[in-house]
C-alpha cells in the first residue's frame, strides 16, 4: 500500500469556510499545501522573528536548506512587509524587524529617556564618523580645541566609536572609527549611507553661504595605507600621548 503524500498546514472545512466579516476567506497562501518557495520563505521569516538581534546571510543560510534562495527570500520578506506595522530592514550589513517608523508615536510612553551628549561629544562624534579613521590629535586638530580624554571615552562606553588600529607614524597614536552600533542606532547600512552636504542642506543643517571650496568628507571604515589593525590585547594606552593640562592655556572640552 503506498502512502498518500504528506500536506502541510492543509486548512480543515472549518477554516475553508470561515469568513471574515467583508465576505473574505482569509487564507495565508493559495491551495490546500505550502509551496517549497513559500515553506522557505516561512523559514527566513521564523528565524529572524526569533533572533535576538540583527543577523548577516550568513547566519540565515547557515539554518536554511541548501537549495534556498537567501539573499531572493530577504528581499520578497521586505517587500511583503513594506506596508506593515513593522518593517524588514538592512542595518550594518545585517536583517532586523523593526516598528514602521510612521508608528513611533504610539510607542512614546514605552521610550526610555536617554540622557543627551554634550556638544563636545556630539561634535566628537561627527568627527569620527566622517573623517574615520581619524587620531585624538587629528580630532583637537579638527575642533580647534583640546579634547578631554573623558569625551572620548563617553563615545567608547556607548558603543558608537570604536579604537580600531594604529597610525603608523611615530608614537603609533591610536585610530578611532565607529562601530556596527553606532550603524545600528543610526539606521545605516554603511557608514557611505551618511547625509552629504546636499542632504544636509535639506534638513536645514548647513544654511547661510557655504565657501566654494566647503566639502563634506566621505565616510570610509575600511583600513587606511596608513594605518595597522590594532592587537587582540592592545587596550590602546601604549603610546598614547597624555591630554594636555588645562592650566597650559588651552581649554578642554
Amino acid at each position: 500500500m503506498t502512502p498518500s503524500p504528506a500536506r502541510a498546514m492543509k486548512p480543515d472545512d472549518n477554516m475553508k469556510n470561515k469568513e471574515t466579516k467583508d465576505g473574505t476567506v482569509t487564507k495565508l497562501f493559495p491551495g490546500d499545501a505550502i509551496p517549497l518557495a513559500a515553506m522557505h520563505l516561512r523559514m527566513v521569516e521564523a528565524i529572524l522573528f526569533a533572533a535576538a538581534e540583527p543577523l548577516d546571510e550568513d547566519s540565515i543560510i547557515e539554518r536554511m536548506p541548501p537549495d534556498s534562495n537567501v539573499p531572493g527570500l530577504l528581499g520578497e520578506l521586505a517587500e511583503a512587509y513594506a506596508k506593515r506595522g513593522v518593517n524588514l530592514i538592512r542595518i550594518a550589513g545585517k536583517w532586523a524587524f523593526r516598528t514602521a517608523p510612521d508608528l513611533a508615536h504610539i510607542l512614546q510612553k514605552h521610550a526610555v529617556e536617554q540622557k543627551r551628549l554634550s556638544r563636545a561629544a556630539l561634535e566628537t562624534l561627527a568627527i569620527v564618523a566622517y573623517h574615520q579613521p581619524v587620531t585624538r590629535a587629528e580630532i583637537e586638530e579638527i575642533r580647534g580645541v583640546t579634547i578631554n580624554k573623558g569625551t572620548l571615552d563617553i563615545l567608547l562606553e556607548l558603543g558608537w566609536v570604536k579604537m580600531r588600529g594604529r597610525r603608523r607614524v611615530p608614537g603609533r597614536p591610536v585610530t578611532y572609527g565607529t562601530s556596527d552600533d553606532f550603524l545600528l542606532h543610526f539606521g545605516l547600512d554603511k557608514v557611505s549611507d551618511l547625509p552629504g552636504l546636499e542632504e544636509l542642506r535639506a534638513a536645514g543643517l548647513m544654511e547661510g553661504r557655504i565657501p566654494p571650496s566647503f566639502a563634506v568628507p566621505s565616510p570610509n571604515d575600511s583600513l587606511a595605507m596608513d594605518e595597522d589593525p590594532l592587537d587582540v590585547d592592545d587596550t590602546g594606552d601604549l603610546f598614547e600621548p597624555e591630554t594636555p593640562d588645562p592650566k597650559d592655556g588651552n581649554s578642554a572640552e
